[in-house]
């Protein structure tokens, strides 16, 4: 995990956007549902926090843009 700080937070919102959704579908009340079209997008803009680099790391520090010579 070369940019740690950037992961733990679409780690974090990936977890507070599934555990958020799973808990207004259970939570016994029909009135309540989980905006899935939202779910989806908000897991979407997670999983690029897991995939972006931190600001204070360069391309070299992580190994991006190198063509292997």
């Amino acid at each position: 995990m070369k940019s740690w700080k950037t992961t733990v937070a679409g780690i974090a919102a990936l977890l507070a956007v599934i555990a958020t959704a799973i808990a207004s579908h259970f939570d016994g009340d029909a009135s309540t549902t989980a905006e899935w079209g939202a779910v989806v997008t908000a897991v979407f803009v997670a999983l690029g926090f897991v995939a972006s680099r931190d600001n204070d790391r360069s391309s070299e520090d992580v190994g991006a843009g190198s063509n292997g010579s």
